[in-house]
């Protein structure tokens, strides 16, 4: 174990999900699941189609209250929380399908993504106000290698630079913890290369949680592995573990798995 991993191996739970379920009436997405992530962690949760992982996700990040079980963030039990309050608290998080108006540009979505996060966003910004937030946009953008693009519209952004942005907007107001939902679906090679850069230059202030089909990129990204299959939670370990997990081989190759 090198040192970065005895570190986070030692510190507190960033995130916790105990004993959580979901059903949608006679399904059981999610069955039982515990998963505990320290803080500065970079967790990937793997599996095929269908396997629960974008529902507990969602059971994380408040779009869906669990069946059974309970989420806790910093030692706070959020189970009951709404969407907004675990934001205040620094929950991130990007959807598999992109969330951003095509008819605004760059610069003004990474604006309005920090203004949402900033305290008073419900009152009229003082023009320092409002200026000290652009600049932080901008900040973002050169952060996220899209400087060259703040005045194009999102909607003609490539489905690479649209990733970028997404990421770069769910940094906005410094997050303690940052879900992101398959962030190389649909990346060329070499895009998929820009993402594993940026995710690695994260800064371990930021727990990193991760949903992947790209077993490549995450292996690579991350300290721990979760694999998820059928709605349970079926083996974790490093990502080496993973790689040489005979139950993890089954299931990307389509055998049953019980």
């Amino acid at each position: 174990m090198n040192a970065t991993a005895q570190t986070v191996a030692a510190a507190p739970h960033a995130l916790v999900i105990e004993g959580v379920g979901r059903r949608f009436g006679a399904l059981h997405a999610v069955r039982d699941v515990t998963i505990k992530v320290a803080e500065g962690e970079r967790r990937a949760i793997l599996g095929a189609n269908g396997a629960g992982k974008t529902t507990l996700f969602n059971l994380v990040a408040g779009d869906l209250p669990p069946s059974q079980g309970r989420i806790l963030m910093f030692g706070r039990d959020v189970t009951g929380l709404p969407v907004e309050k675990r934001v205040r608290d620094g929950l991130r998080r990007t959807y598999q399908t992109s969330l951003m108006f095509g008819g605004l540009t760059v610069r003004q979505s990474l604006f309005l993504a920090v203004r949402g996060v900033s305290g008073g966003r419900m009152s009229i910004a003082r023009p320092a106000s409002r200026l000290a937030q652009m600049e932080t946009g901008d900040r973002l953008a050169e952060r996220l290698r899209l400087t060259g693009v703040l005045d194009s519209l999102c909607s003609t952004l490539s489905h690479g630079e649209r990733r970028q942005l997404e990421l770069a907007m769910a940094l906005a107001g410094e997050p303690r913890l940052l879900l992101l939902d398959e962030p190389a679906a649909g990346l060329s090679p070499r895009e998929r290369e820009m993402l594993l850069k940026l995710l690695l230059e994260l800064p371990r202030a930021i727990t990193l949680v991760m949903i992947e089909h790209d077993m490549d990129i995450a292996l690579r990204a991350v300290d721990q592995v979760s694999v998820m299959h059928n709605g349970r939670l079926v083996a974790e370990g490093t990502p080496r573990e993973i790689e040489n997990d005979r139950t993890v081989h089954d299931i990307y190759m389509g055998k049953h798995v019980s």
